[in-house]
């Protein structure tokens, strides 16, 4: 479970995050909406202890981000917006490289790359090597990789993007996988048909401050529109009319 409270960071005069508070619970999903700008990546980077907070905290299964950022790490796989992946190393060796990294034995290590190659049919490409991947085969090697080391958290960073219709829905399903297998997954986007066909629980940000939170359904309750869309706009106008 994510435990987000008052989370804030600046750039020199812009303020990106203001007092950012929510909680994304274990065997959902939680999608954080918003703008480009909004401060949903920052939001994110903070989390994975990419960036270090100006102020607040948040808890990652209990441990904080800002004093205990080591164990953090231990309890989440990251998929950043940009893969990461080593062009010149085979999907395997990304995944091990990252296995290595969190002390896990080689036959550990090994086991659990092909209980992922299966999961999310990597076999076919395992052993070529990164470089000249479509972005699907980059995106099935990148959520196995931040998963190798069976953490109960994932942080996804607009995982979507670049996508074709195929892809999106095979990472739609294996996300509904993950979560019947009760992890806690977070992820951010602007894509309102995405975070309403996958999201338990929704967090709209705009202008770095949390606008409103709840289901789908309660958000367009809230705001008293038929569409996830039309609610979005009336939520973000609202909350930007206070600034």
């Amino acid at each position: 479970m994510i435990t987000v409270t008052d989370l804030t960071k600046q750039f020199g005069k812009v303020q990106a995050v203001q007092g950012v508070s929510f909680a994304a619970p274990d065997g959902r999903i939680t999608g954080l909406l918003g703008p480009n700008g909004a401060g949903k990546s920052t939001t994110l980077r903070m989390l994975a202890t990419l960036l270090r907070p100006d102020s607040g905290d948040a808890l990652i299964d209990g441990e904080s981000i800002t004093t205990h950022p080591i164990e953090v790490r231990r309890r989440i796989g990251v998929l950043s917006h940009a893969s990461g992946l080593y062009p010149q190393l085979t999907a395997r060796e990304n995944i091990r490289y990252f296995a290595e990294l969190h002390g896990m034995e080689r036959r550990v290590a090994d086991d659990r790359i092909a209980e992922l190659a299966n999961l999310f049919e990597l076999s076919e490409f395992l052993d070529r090597k990164t470089k000249g991947f479509s972005q699907g085969q980059r995106l099935k090697t990148a959520l196995a990789r931040a998963l190798v080391h069976r953490p109960r958290n994932l942080i996804l960073d607009e995982p979507t993007n670049g996508l074709d219709v195929m892809a999106v829905r095979n990472l739609r399903a294996l996300l509904h996988k993950l979560r019947e297998e009760g992890h806690c997954i977070l992820f951010s986007s602007h894509v309102m048909q995405e975070v309403a066909l996958l999201c338990d629980e929704v967090v709209v940000i705009a202008q770095g401050r949390v606008a409103a939170a709840g289901t789908v359904e309660s958000l367009r309750a809230e705001a008293g529109e038929a569409t996830l869309e039309d609610a979005f706009v009336k939520l973000i106008g609202t909350a930007e009319g206070l600034n």
